[in-house]
C-alpha cells in the first residue's frame, strides 16, 4: 500500500513540476506530464533497443551520414532547432520510419529502397521530427499504456531496468500509434520544414503515392502505425496550391540521393 501511494505521489510532483506546456507547432496548451529532459531520458534509454528489434543500423558510413545530414538540414529550421536529434537508417526489411522520444528517428533500408530522391527523404524525416518536437511520442505512449509504464521508463531510465518490461515498452514505441490530429500536423508541418530547408514539397506527395501504390501490392508496415495517404495527399496538395505554388530553385536530389543511398544498398545486397 505504501508502495503504491508513493507511486502516486510521484506522479503528483512531476504533474506539480512539469504541468501543461504549449505545443510549438499547434500553439495550444496541452497537458504534459512530463518534461523534454525526461523525453532524452527514455530517448538514451530505449532508441538503442529499438535500434537492435529493427535489426541494427546499416553498416555502412557513408550512407549513414547522408542521412543524418539530410535529416539535420530538416531539424535545423524546425520549432527546435536547439535540440539534439539523431538520424539512423535500420538494417530490417519492413518500410517504415519511427520517432522515439528525445529526438531520435529511424528509416528502414526497406523505406530506403522505395525512395528515389532526396526529397522524398525529407519529406519522411521531416513527417517525423515534427512527431519529436510536438512531443507526440511520450503522449501516445501515456495514452495508449498508461502513465504507470511511462513514469517507469523515466525512473529506471540509467539503471538495470526489468528486461521483460523493457522488451515489451520497445515493442510498443514501436508499434506505436497517433492520433489523426497528430499525424495531419506531422504531415502538414513536415511539408513546411522540408520546403524551408529548400526541398520540393512534391517531394512529400510523391512519397504519400509510392506508399499507397505499395499498400495495393500488400500492406506495409508504415500503415499499422500511420492512416492511410488518400486524405493525407488532398491536404497536403491543398497546402502546396494555397503557400507553395511558386517556389523556385528548390531541391529534388535525385543524384544525391542514388549515389548516396541506393548505390550503396544495391551493393549490400550484391555482397548478400
Amino acid at each position: 500500500m505504501c508502495t503504491r501511494l508513493g507511486f502516486l505521489a510521484s506522479i503528483f510532483v512531476t504533474f506539480v513540476c512539469v504541468g501543461c506546456a504549449i505545443n510549438p507547432i499547434s500553439g495550444e496548451e496541452e497537458l504534459m506530464l512530463f518534461g523534454p529532459e525526461d523525453d532524452i531520458k527514455i530517448g538514451r534509454q530505449y532508441a538503442p533497443k529499438v535500434e537492435e528489434e529493427l535489426g541494427g543500423k546499416i553498416a555502412n558510413d557513408e550512407l549513414q551520414r547522408y542521412i543524418d545530414r539530410v535529416g539535420q538540414r530538416v531539424a535545423s529550421v524546425s520549432h527546435r532547432p536547439d535540440w539534439e536529434y539523431h538520424f539512423t537508417a535500420l538494417k530490417h526489411k519492413s518500410v517504415n520510419a519511427l520517432a522515439v522520444p528525445g529526438g531520435y528517428v529511424f528509416i528502414t533500408k526497406g523505406l530506403l529502397e522505395k525512395l528515389t530522391t532526396e526529397a522524398q527523404l525529407a519529406g519522411i524525416l521531416g513527417h517525423e521530427v515534427t512527431h519529436v518536437v510536438a512531443r507526440d511520442s511520450a503522449a501516445a505512449l501515456s495514452r495508449q499504456y498508461g502513465m504507470d509504464l511511462l513514469l517507469w521508463a523515466v525512473q529506471t531510465s540509467g539503471v538495470s531496468a526489468d528486461a521483460v518490461k523493457a522488451a515489451t515498452l520497445t515493442r510498443q514505441i514501436i508499434g506505436l500509434r497517433y492520433s489523426r490530429k497528430d499525424e495531419e500536423e506531422a504531415d502538414i508541418t513536415g511539408l513546411d520544414y522540408m520546403v524551408q530547408a529548400g526541398y520540393t514539397p512534391e517531394g512529400m506527395v510523391e512519397t504519400m503515392k509510392i506508399l499507397q501504390d505499395l499498400q495495393t501490392v500488400r500492406p506495409i508496415e508504415f500503415f499499422s502505425t500511420h492512416p492511410l495517404p488518400q486524405n493525407r495527399m488532398a491536404y497536403l496538395r491543398q497546402r502546396i496550391q494555397i503557400r507553395y505554388s511558386d517556389l523556385k530553385d528548390v531541391k529534388i536530389g535525385r543524384e544525391e540521393y542514388q549515389q548516396s543511398v541506393l548505390k550503396h544498398l544495391s551493393k549490400d545486397k550484391k555482397d548478400d
